[in-house]
């Protein structure tokens, strides 16, 4: 049973802090803040957005551990994403906090806590199978990301965008960035037909990137605006040559 990172941390959810005020009290109560790279910290520094999600979490015996993902936003558009472990070592005691910035340091911490290594309930395989964050390809800007991937799915009018799945994992999404699409155009169709394609890209709080590629034009019976959106920028443009094609 894991326990809410607010509990473990002692944060008041109805608290706000800055990047800067999150990051002083993370490597406030680490025991190893001291080990972590120059480097990391003044990366961080310019900080824009941060957002924190509870990993992986094992109790047996009066014995826990916790492993949170922390990730920020930085003024360039990159994200950093530091690996907190928390635990106490023998039943009763306080939770000692401890901070990491890639995943095999965290998981060589992991190996030496007094933890059963195996059992039903042991965690470990997920943290040997943590995924890479990869740097992100864009430029964000901290904003309601998740309202905003709402309502671009709400109004696109094509049967086939994307379904509840990636709607689900957008709710996630602290961070985004639109931009215009250029390239191979479209057929001309009819005389004053219009096309444009956009790319809204997230960026998810445990440092995913995703995009959906909106499409807007005119190619309609009665030349009415229309909105779609797709999952790819291959489907967006295979559905810009076929609207035209159908009203050439």
């Amino acid at each position: 049973m894991s326990v809410p990172y607010e509990t473990a941390a002692h944060e008041p959810a109805e608290s706000p802090e800055t990047p800067e005020e999150y990051l002083a009290r993370l490597l406030g109560r680490a025991l190893n803040s001291f080990e972590l790279p120059d480097e990391t910290i003044r990366r961080l520094d310019c900080a824009l957005a941060h957002d924190s999600s509870l990993h992986s979490a094992h109790h047996s015996a009066g014995l826990h551990r916790e492993t949170y993902r922390h990730t920020w936003l930085l003024a360039d558009g990159s994200a950093l994403t530091l690996w907190e472990l928390v635990h106490n070592p023998e039943p009763g005691s306080e939770p000692q906090y401890e901070v990491y910035v890639d995943e095999e340091e965290l998981r060589t911490a992991t190996m030496r806590l007094p933890l059963p290594p195996d059992g039903p309930d042991f965690e470990l395989p997920v943290l040997v199978q943590l995924a890479p964050v990869p740097a992100p390809r864009h430029v964000y800007v901290p904003d309601d990301s998740a309202d905003h991937a709402r309502r671009l799915l709400r109004r696109a009018e094509n049967a086939d965008r994307p379904g509840p799945d990636t709607a689900r994992l957008l709710r996630t999404a602290f961070a985004h960035q639109i931009t215009q699409a250029f390239g191979r155009p479209c057929r001309a169709g009819r005389i004053g037909l219009g096309f444009a394609l956009y790319e809204h890209a997230f960026l998810l709080r445990d440092g995913q990137e995703i995009s959906l590629w909106e499409v807007e034009h005119t190619a309609t019976p009665d030349g009415r605006h229309m909105c779609e959106v797709y999952p790819s920028e291959a489907a967006a443009r295979e559905a810009m040559e076929r609207r035209a094609a159908q009203v050439s």
